[in-house]
């Protein structure tokens, strides 16, 4: 499984022990080639086959699991979701093929773009997803940006001509205390995706940054009684 995450090696299992103590049990042999097979399985279950990065499966269950930490740490989590632009028009003019090598690219790029933290998802067709932990907002913007100007300036090279890709994208932000379920988050992120689509593609679309009061009200009512709560006359 290629995930963008800094995966511990697997841990070292022992030979399994045959029941009767033979050197050469044919048990034992068939046990270890059992246990290999099923961490393939479950590889295989969480991979998307054609990229190498997380599934739409394992996308759910890694959102649902970083909006739970978010519940419990109360540090944000971010998503963007992102499109390719006119993906139809490079299956068209070049082929599936060559539109299979595109997705293939864009993947590559997403985990060279991203933390080693942040998990890069094939959402479906030419849809992709990033969650990234412990971001918010105002710190995942960059990251969108990152993503849409590496994309747009790393084209695919096909036997030397450029094929030149762009993609829009929408990210959201979780935030502790939000009662906001995995669907509607992607919901969200999906309406600003939409939305950069929909205002002229190789965009990053988002909600409004939230305000930022610099100043907290111990500091105010510190203010308040050093200089006093009236009004100043102008003569």
């Amino acid at each position: 499984m290629i995930l963008n995450q800094e995966e511990p090696p697997p841990p070292q299992q022992s030979s399994p022990i045959c029941p009767v103590g033979e050197t050469d049990c044919p048990i034992a042999t068939e046990v270890a080639e059992l246990r290999l097979n099923l961490a393939e399985l479950s590889s295989l279950v969480r991979t998307d086959p054609l990229t190498g990065i997380a599934n739409y499966r394992y996308f759910f269950q890694a959102l649902e699991q970083e909006i739970e930490r978010t519940q419990r740490s109360g540090l944000p989590t971010s998503l963007i979701m992102l499109d390719i632009d006119f993906f139809k028009k490079v299956n068209d003019q070049w082929g599936h093929e060559i539109g299979n090598q595109a997705l293939v690219h864009l993947s590559r790029l997403l985990q060279q773009t991203v933390r080693k933290l942040d998990i890069p998802c094939r959402y479906g067709g030419e849809e992709f997803a990033v969650i990234l932990p412990d971001t918010s907002l105002a710190a995942c913007h960059p990251v969108a940006e990152r993503i849409r100007q590496g994309i747009e300036q790393s084209p695919l090279d096909i036997a030397g001509q450029p094929l030149r890709i762009t993609v829009s994208l929408g990210i959201t932000t979780y935030m502790d205390k939000q009662h906001t379920s995995v669907e509607e988050l992607v919901k969200q992120a999906d309406k600003y995706l939409y939305q950069a689509k929909e205002t002229g593609r190789n965009r990053v679309c988002h909600a409004d940054f939230p305000s930022v009061d610099i100043v907290t009200k111990e500091e105010k009512q510190a203010l308040s009684e050093l200089f006093g709560s009236g009004t100043i006359k102008k003569d």
